[in-house]
């Protein structure tokens, strides 16, 4: 229960502050061959519920892109950040995967008390964390996590279409499908695939070796 002593005028900056904020944290992107891994943390606010959100991977572009504009409008606050193709091959992935999700949270306007982060690993925090297995089937704010880090990696994927049309990242989204292998084969590595993912080392050892 809050105490009396907030409502003094000597506390009330740290209204905002106060126990109870609850932040949830999902990735994007760490199976591709290709592209950064992203990480997304969001506060909902409790006074203004979005209706469907679920699982990322379980909802259609369309809706994912519907909700990704409403998360952004209602949530208390929310953050996305990146880490890079460089710091996936210097530190692995999963490593890369928990300093996003750091970043991420280190982002947020507002400081949670807690924060659910989907899977079994946790990221260096300063707050207390919990990992929940299948967390974005499981708590609201995982499950708007997950939507923002898959829209806004979504994207950053057409990006790298516009700038490689040949390699399909619009359809596939780095991931190693039979055409993204193909062009691989055919037309190398670009600067946005991961060097230390076997079948990007191959074709690279493979481009020495001729």
């Amino acid at each position: 229960m809050r105490s009396k002593r907030l409502s003094t005028p000597e506390q009330v900056s740290l209204a905002w502050d106060t126990p109870g904020l609850l932040a949830g944290v999902d990735e994007a992107g760490r199976g591709p061959l290709a592209g950064p891994v992203v990480a997304a943390a969001v506060i909902l606010d409790e006074l203004k519920p979005i209706k469907g959100l679920a699982d990322s991977k379980k909802l259609t572009a369309k809706t994912r892109e519907r909700l990704f504009d409403e998360i952004r409008a209602k949530a208390l606050c929310f953050a996305i950040a990146e880490a890079s193709v460089e710091e996936i091959d210097r530190l692995n992935i999963l490593q890369a995967t928990l300093l996003a999700m750091q970043r991420a949270v280190e982002a947020l306007r507002l400081k949670p008390s807690l924060v659910y982060v989907d899977g079994n690993r946790l990221p260096i925090l300063d707050v207390r964390a919990e990992a929940i297995v299948k967390g974005d089937e499981k708590v609201q704010e995982i499950s708007a996590a997950s939507i923002l880090a898959k829209v806004y990696r979504d994207r950053l994927c057409e990006d790298m279409h516009r700038q490689y049309p040949d390699y399909g990242f619009d359809a596939h989204k780095g991931y190693g499908t039979a055409v993204h292998l193909k062009a691989l084969q055919t037309w190398g590595a670009t600067p946005f695939h991961r060097t230390t993912f076997a079948p990007v080392t191959h074709v690279i050892l493979a481009a020495q070796q001729k």
